[in-house]
């Protein structure tokens, strides 16, 4: 099954239980437009949905508990907030082909990233050079973290883009400040760890399975304040753990190279970085994205590795600000 055909299933189901989730679903221009927490109220659950889609049904999400104890958040085990947590047993296909946040929506008064599966369709980002799937599939989905839904010009140019029918794309949507526009970003922790592997030049179709836990902010008021909560919970609040195969020095040369290669910023709250690079995403440093802390455990010997360490003091503040 493709990538896209697989999270339009999911996307199936956001549509199917739409009342009891609280999300709309609109028609723009043919285009489904599934309004997550724009100005639906959405909520966790279909959070939790847009998550799964946006990993193609590739990865499991779920948000546990605060403070549940045990081995789930043996990491941060005094943890004050829900944890959000993604697993996945195809980690490069769910994260780096489906759910990245690599491709930008720009039409006069309308500015969404996006993410999800349709990014194969269009496959003009040079991370498919390496890792293949690109895709040409009947039905495309994507994930738009915006604070408006997509004006038609912005949904036509989507499906042509991916090179389907209108009425065979779908769009979930969701601002940054909404429960599930929280919950989908903060679900991010796993590919931002294959990222950075990329960034360092390493081998990803190595990883055989990955899970990722990033503590679920408080929903603020603004998108702005969101975007400094969200952010802060992946780079300074995450845990990955990834399973690799291979020659195991070179896991243990990982960590030095990407100490030398980690951006200035780092350790700055997001928003400060953010607001230095003219509230543009695309201008942060990209050596900055990286989780507070990841671990690499041979597949062939069970050795673990561990990089990095989380900041609970940063996260407090942020969550708090």
């Amino acid at each position: 099954m493709s990538l896209n055909a697989a999270a339009h299933g999911i996307a199936e189901q956001l549509v199917a239980r739409a009342a009891a989730l609280g999300v709309d679903v609109l028609d723009t221009a043919g285009v489904r437009v599934v309004d997550c927490g724009v100005q639906a109220r959405g909520g966790l659950d279909a959070g939790i949905l847009v998550a799964r889609a946006a990993l193609a049904g590739l990865g499991d999400v779920a948000v546990l508990p605060a403070e549940g104890g045990g081995a789930w958040n043996d990491w941060w085990p005094d943890c004050p907030w829900p944890v959000v947590e993604e697993h996945s047993t195809a980690p490069v296909a769910a994260c780096l082909a489906a759910q990245c946040a690599g491709w930008q929506v720009k039409t006069p008064g309308f500015f969404a990233m996006a993410s999800g599966p349709v990014r194969a369709a269009i496959g003009r980002e040079a991370i498919y050079d390496t890792i293949g799937m690109r895709e040409r599939p009947p039905v495309a989905v994507g994930v738009l973290e915006s604070a408006r839904l997509p004006p038609a010009d912005a949904c036509l140019q989507l499906a042509a883009d991916a090179g389907v029918r209108p009425e065979a794309l779908t769009l979930l949507v969701a601002r940054t400040a909404s429960p599930a526009g929280t919950v989908q970003v903060s679900a991010r922790a796993l590919e931002t760890a294959l990222h950075k592997l990329v960034d360092l030049r390493f081998d990803v179709s190595r990883v055989r399975a990955g899970w990722g836990r990033a503590p679920l902010p408080p929903v603020p008021e603004t998108d702005l304040a969101a975007i400094g909560r969200t952010n802060d919970a992946v780079l300074y609040g995450s845990h990955v753990v990834l399973d690799v195969d291979g020659p195991e020095a070179d896991l243990a040369a990982l960590g030095p190279r990407a100490v030398s290669l980690a951006s200035p910023a780092h350790g700055d709250p997001f928003l400060t970085i953010f607001e230095r690079a003219g509230r543009d995403f695309y201008g942060v440093d990209p050596a900055l994205f990286a989780p507070a802390r990841l671990d690499l455990v041979s597949v062939e010997t069970g050795r673990r590795l561990s990089f990095g360490r989380l900041d609970a003091q940063l996260i407090a503040r942020s969550f708090s600000a």
